[in-house]
């Protein structure tokens, strides 16, 4: 008797329909195989499937049983496919039928029960488009599938509940969506208002929060750039819904929405330690995986201690810096993942750090210090927008800030601005494929930022002055963008160009 169930596999972020063919035979010897081109954990699913049903005090068939996953050229990989092959089993020995229209997700415990399963949002993404009404899934991935409106997901417990469902003993009722709370680790770490003095600093992150802009602070040991960039997430906009859907499949992908998640709103924060992996920072693996930069789309990825990141790693996100995206190539496999991010860089100025200090003495030789800054290379300086030098505060002005704290600009206050610049951006582009200044392309620029003839002559003789290249030139006027939609300005100013200029990328060994 042949059984199909539909269910769905995720090839990084493309989903396709696989149908679970399930044959038993009454001939030959009783056994259990499983066939096209599975991965060990779908051929350890024979185990889970078969103590799962005995679990659930229904007694397995003694028959010879194939389960055929068709297209047999596609590979299977994971625990997915557990609660599929169950159901075709069971259809088989209590003889009911498989509802239309439907797909079936999920991992198996020993006991029966279903476990969170990776994968749900995607999964109802393509139950949306190709005309699929029922999804059956793990109680615990149901709320992030059901956060597509216009389907019906039923959150199955074990096999027993899902037994009685489709033997129309007892219905199981579909989930309503719930968002989820904002946790306390959804919450920057800092206040603007903590960061004391660092003034210039402050409105370089400002504008880099509202154009989606590339920064680099250098600086001191303790002159406060970790401190800067872990206030930042407090003055980014929310995702808007094209953009939260976009996070939310990557995260679905990789396993990171945790049980009873739904959709991503804030914009993540990503910071890998330097020992981190090639693979695990840019992504890949035999079976490729998403790494940081694209966990970080559309957020923030945060590399401290910039120069002591490996070459290799610096050099591989030249591509995605530029594009936003990231491809992935195996012999057997191709995925792509979008990896268009913020990316903000603190550094030491030398190996000693205390080479710009206004006081204290570095101890580094000049070659020593030429061959620490040469680790990152001129291309990867090229693609930063905003580079800005932190001085320390000093011991007095300290004292100052403390006292007048009341007067520091909260983190709240700063957002208000970047949001009303980002939805001057929204709307800028809103017949265009992208949602930042950052993100324009030449042809953006010269539809979108008309300079008048004493800005076009600043531009020219601090190209000539500085020898910029043209991406340089081009990010000067995309960063003026930013900080004329902050000054609620139409036209770019002799002032938006002006301060741009200050963050020009620089000799930092004598900033």
């Amino acid at each position: 008797m042949l059984i199909k169930v539909p269910s769905v596999a995720n090839l990084g972020l493309e989903t396709i329909k696989v149908d679970i063919e399930v044959n038993l035979a009454n001939r030959g010897l009783p056994g259990f195989e499983i066939v096209g081109l599975a991965d060990k954990a779908v051929a350890e699913s024979k185990e889970r499937v078969r103590t799962g049903i005995t679990s659930s005090e229904i007694d397995f068939p003694q028959k010879k049983i194939t389960v055929n996953m068709a297209p047999a050229d596609v590979p299977k990989e994971g625990s997915t496919y557990d609660l599929p092959i169950a159901v075709g089993i069971l259809s088989s020995v209590l003889n009911f039928p498989i509802p239309e229209k439907s797909l079936f997700l999920g991992e198996l415990s020993f006991d029966g029960s279903l476990r969170h399963t990776k994968g749900a949002f995607l999964m109802a993404l393509f139950a949306k488009e190709f005309g699929f009404e029922n999804l059956f899934v793990p109680l615990p991935s149901a709320n992030e599938a059901a956060c597509i409106k216009g389907l019906k997901v039923l959150p199955v417990e074990n096999l027993t509940q899902i037994c009685q469902h489709l033997l129309g003993q007892k219905d199981i009722l579909p989930i309503v969506y719930q968002p989820a709370e904002e946790s306390i680790f959804d919450k920057p770490e800092f206040d603007m208002k903590e960061v004391l003095g660092q003034e210039q600093a402050k409105r370089a992150m400002e504008i880099a929060a509202a154009g989606g802009h590339n920064i680099i602070m250098v600086g001191s040991p303790g002159s406060g750039k970790t401190m800067l960039a872990r206030a930042l997430p407090g003055i980014l906009p929310p995702l808007n819904e094209a953009e939260s859907l976009e996070v939310t499949k990557i995260f679905s992908a990789s396993g990171g929405i945790p049980p009873g998640g739904s959709l991503i709103m804030q914009r993540q924060f990503r910071a890998p330690h330097h020992t981190a992996s090639l693979v695990g920072l840019v992504g890949g693996g035999s079976k490729p995986q998403p790494g940081e930069i694209s966990l970080a789309h559309r957020g923030v990825l945060f590399l401290d201690e910039f120069n002591e990141f490996p070459r290799t790693i610096m050099e591989a996100m030249r591509q995605p810096l530029e594009d936003g995206y990231l491809t992935i190539s195996r012999a057997k496999q191709r995925v792509v993942y979008p990896a268009d991010f913020m990316l903000v860089a603190s550094a030491n100025p030398c190996p000693c750090g205390y080479a710009m200090h206004p006081k204290k003495t570095c101890s580094c030789a000049p070659t020593q210090i030429a061959k620490y800054q040469k680790r990152i290379s001129g291309p990867i300086l090229d693609r930063i927008d905003l580079h800005i030098a932190v001085m320390p505060v000093d011991a007095e002005e300290f004292k100052n800030n403390q006292q007048g704290s009341e007067f520091l600009e909260e983190s709240s206050k700063i957002k208000k601005r970047v949001v009303l610049a980002r939805q001057k951006q929204q709307a800028r582009f809103a017949s265009e494929k992208i949602h930042s200044n950052s993100q324009m392309k030449n042809n953006h620029i010269k539809k979108y930022c008309t300079l008048t003839s004493d800005v076009e002559e600043i531009l020219r003789q601090a190209s000539l002055k500085f020898n910029l290249s043209a991406r340089s030139y081009m990010k000067l006027i995309k960063v003026s963008r930013t900080i004329a939609d902050l000054d609620s300005s139409v036209e770019i100013l002799v002032s938006h160009m002006a301060e741009a200029l200050q963050y020009k990328p620089k000799n930092f060994e004598s900033a």
